[in-house]
């Protein structure tokens, strides 16, 4: 498609889409370059305008959430990218113990209101950053628990700008995994349990002193960048490869955590890749085990 017709493409929609954006301002990382198309839709009908202009068009269309688990390449985005950013996208409505929350909403607000009010099942979630979106669709977690284990039910948008519901047991989480693959989680359904608002402090200050202390909390990163293989951690194979500290370019592995890669001055997203490659290399020498990425890769 030429780039005249591409610019077209959003006619009538000029007050949400910017051109050449800068993604490197909205990701963690700070890394990388500039997105073809940037949207922010203020309503319903406006995403689902967009998602059907994507979808006819050809253009590849991507959602952001937070950037806190993603890398963006330096040579940017091809298509569109679009943040759910307005409040009709990150709405919470209580009823007893029954959450639905707006996809593009903040899960580290969320978690904190729910300890706050008495509602138990998301403390295990403390510390993690990103939008409620974007930690369902990749079951987001730790060593004490996930997200996927509260969701009842999604409310998705197909390529033709439909929206409809998916609940348990259609609904499968796994490790880092579900089954979605519609373009955008809209909202979710998160059923809760009554529980002591000081326990559920208790609980939450344990995991967020817990990830203080093991990961480097105050550096550039996308936290942990490898999938801990069945019964193993990729942090420990890391470690025991020598690799702590091990630098290419702005990049390096963290010497708090090893399956942390942070970026200092001058990082470029080719550094973090190449260290990404030495990674997998070294420790499938040693382990002969293939690492899989954690992290998103644009």
């Amino acid at each position: 498609m030429s780039g005249k017709l591409r610019t077209n493409i959003f006619n009538g929609l000029e007050q949400i889409v910017e051109k050449d954006y800068p993604l490197s301002k909205l990701t963690w990382f700070g890394l990388g370059g500039k997105a073809e198309f940037f949207i922010r839709p203020q309503t319903f009908e406006q995403l689902a305008e967009v998602v059907r202009l994507c979808g006819e068009n050809n253009v590849p269309l991507r959602v952001l959430g937070f950037g806190s688990n993603l890398l963006i390449h330096d040579e940017g985005v091809k298509g569109a990218v679009v943040k759910l950013d307005n409040d009709v996208f990150c709405k919470l409505e209580q009823k007893d113990q029954m959450l639905e929350v707006g996809g593009g909403a903040d899960l580290s607000s969320l978690v904190r209101d729910c300890v706050r009010k008495g509602l138990g099942g998301l403390e295990a979630l403390a510390g993690i950053p990103g939008s409620v979106g974007g930690s369902i669709r990749m079951n987001a977690g730790g060593n004490f628990g996930d997200i996927g284990s509260a969701v009842e039910s999604v409310i998705l948008m197909d390529s033709h700008g439909n929206i409809f519901e998916r609940s348990k047991p259609e609904l499968s989480f796994d490790y880092r995994h579900t089954n979605i693959t519609a373009k955008v989680i809209l909202a979710a359904k998160l059923k809760l349990v009554e529980a002591d608002p000081e326990q559920l402090l208790r609980s939450y200050k344990e995991v967020w002193i817990y990830k203080k202390n093991t990961q480097p909390l105050n550096m550039k990163s996308a936290g942990c960048v490898f999938k801990n293989p069945r019964g193993m951690s990729a942090g420990a194979m890391i470690d025991r490869c020598g690799l702590k500290g091990t630098k290419v370019g702005g990049a390096s592995v963290s010497e708090k955590h090893a399956n942390f890669i942070v970026a200092e001055n001058g990082c470029k997203s080719s550094d973090v890749i190449s260290l990404i490659d030495l990674i997998k290399k070294k420790v499938k020498e040693k382990f002969d085990v293939a690492l899989e990425l954690e992290i998103e890769i644009w």
